[in-house]
C-alpha cells in the first residue's frame, strides 16, 4: 500500500514539475518540419531567458500545426505557406480568426547527391522532372551521367503532402493548376529528404537550406533559361533574387496575450533573429548580433 502511495506522489510531481515547476507556464508549438530545428532553439534559449515558461515543440508538417491551432489544442501553428481558404474558413466556424506573423525567410533548396555533376536548373527544367506530364526521367535527358547511378533513372524525392514545403514548391515551381508526376518517394521531414538523397546517387530532393551537408550539393536556380542562376543562400533569400524563396510563418488563435504574446515578441526581437540566422534562414530584418 505505501509502495502505492509513494509511486502515486513520484507521478505526480513528475507531471507538476515538482516545488517552483509547478508554476510554470506551458506553451505548446507544433507544425513545420521545416521550421522544427529553429523553433527548438528558440524554446532552448527562451527558458533560460524565461525559466517559468516552457516551449513545447514538435514537429508534424504545417497542416498539422495549422490543424492544431484551430482546434484550440496548441497556442502557435509553424507553417512553411500560408493558411489555404479552405483552413481560414474551418477556423472561423471555429470561431477563430488567425493571426499571422512572419518570422524569417527560407530559401527552398533543390539537393542532389554530392557526385551528381549537374550545376544548375531553370524553373521549367524542374516541373518537367516533378510535374505531372513532365518527360525527364533520367540524367541523361539532361545530358549528363550520374557516377554510382546505373540505372540512369531520376529518383523523385518529395514530401507528403501536409507539408508547407510540398504546397510551396508545387505553387512556385509546377503552378498551382499543376499537379505533382506520381511514383516520388514522399518523405515526412525536410532532415529524412535530405539524408536519403545522401545515400541515393540516382536521387533529387528540396527542402530548407539549412538542412544542407557536406553529402549534397545545391545546384543554382534560374527563373527562365538565359537568365541569372542564383545559388540558395540566407543573402539570396533576404534580397528575393533566389528564385524560390519563401516566408516562414506562425499563426496565432487571435491576437497572443500574455507569455505567448511575451515569446512572440522575443521572436521577432534581434535575439530571436539571430538564432535563426545562425540556424541558416533569413531574418525578417536587417539584425545585430554578436
Amino acid at each position: 500500500m505505501n509502495k502505492k502511495i509513494s509511486l502515486g506522489c513520484l507521478v505526480l510531481l513528475m507531471a507538476c514539475g515538482g516545488g517552483d515547476r509547478a508554476q510554470r507556464t506551458v506553451i505548446q508549438n507544433k507544425g513545420s518540419d521545416t521550421l522544427l530545428n529553429v523553433a527548438q532553439a528558440w524554446a532552448e534559449a527562451y527558458s533560460q531567458i524565461n525559466p517559468n515558461v516552457a516551449v513545447a515543440v514538435t514537429g508534424g508538417g504545417s497542416g498539422t500545426g495549422i490543424s492544431a491551432m484551430i482546434n484550440g489544442t496548441v497556442d502557435v501553428a509553424n507553417a512553411s505557406r500560408t493558411m489555404g481558404e479552405e483552413e481560414l474558413e474551418a477556423a472561423r466556424r471555429n470561431g477563430v480568426e488567425p493571426v499571422e506573423f512572419v518570422v524569417g525567410f527560407d530559401a527552398l533548396a533543390v539537393f542532389l547527391h554530392e557526385n551528381n555533376p549537374i550545376e544548375s536548373f531553370t524553373v521549367a527544367q524542374l516541373k518537367d522532372i516533378y510535374g505531372e506530364g513532365g518527360s525527364a526521367e533520367t540524367w541523361s535527358a539532361f545530358g549528363t551521367s550520374v557516377p554510382g547511378c546505373g540505372s540512369d533513372e531520376i529518383v523523385r524525392i518529395s514530401r507528403q503532402n501536409n507539408s508547407g514545403t510540398y504546397a510551396y514548391f508545387k505553387e512556385a515551381v509546377l503552378g498551382e493548376d499543376a499537379e505533382y508526376k506520381l511514383g516520388s518517394r514522399d518523405m515526412h521531414g525536410s532532415k529524412d529528404v535530405v539524408d536519403l538523397v545522401e545515400n541515393t546517387p540516382c536521387a533529387i530532393g528540396y527542402s530548407g537550406l539549412a538542412y544542407e551537408t557536406p553529402e549534397v550539393h545545391m545546384p543554382c536556380i534560374a527563373v527562365e533559361e538565359g537568365g541569372a542562376c542564383v545559388v540558395p543562400s540566407v543573402e539570396t533569400a533576404i534580397e528575393g533574387s533566389y528564385p524560390i524563396a519563401r516566408p516562414l510563418l506562425m499563426y496565432t488563435a487571435g491576437q497572443p496575450q500574455g507569455a505567448v504574446k511575451e515569446y512572440m515578441d522575443w521572436i521577432l526581437s534581434d535575439e530571436g533573429q539571430c538564432i535563426i540566422l545562425e540556424r541558416g534562414y533569413a531574418p525578417v530584418r536587417e539584425v545585430s548580433c554578436t
